[in-house]
């Protein structure tokens, strides 16, 4: 159970920094609501849901490996989005 918990909210702070990063850098570039920096929000917050929803998901054949799998995802799509946010300029 504590290794869900810990997964949701690797998930939420994970994703919520790389938002946080957005913000960040479109404060500092004088960019407020940016297309890119949109839709890079837009992405992250899709991620998120599509994730937690697989988290929640009980009816697979091995929990563990499912959870696994979301982990792998996460630092998958997380390294994307941040590569996606790098190119920002």
């Amino acid at each position: 159970m504590a290794s869900i918990q810990n997964l949701k909210k690797d998930i939420n702070y994970v994703i919520g920094d790389i938002i946080e990063a957005v913000y960040f850098w479109e404060a500092s570039n004088n960019k407020k609501s940016s297309k890119d920096g949109s839709a890079l929000i837009d992405d992250a917050i899709a991620t998120f849901d599509d994730l937690i929803v697989k988290v929640n998901n009980k009816k697979v054949d091995s929990r563990a490996k499912h959870l696994k799998t979301v982990r792998v995802e996460l630092e998958e799509k997380a390294t994307g989005l941040v590569e996606r946010l790098n190119k920002l300029g």
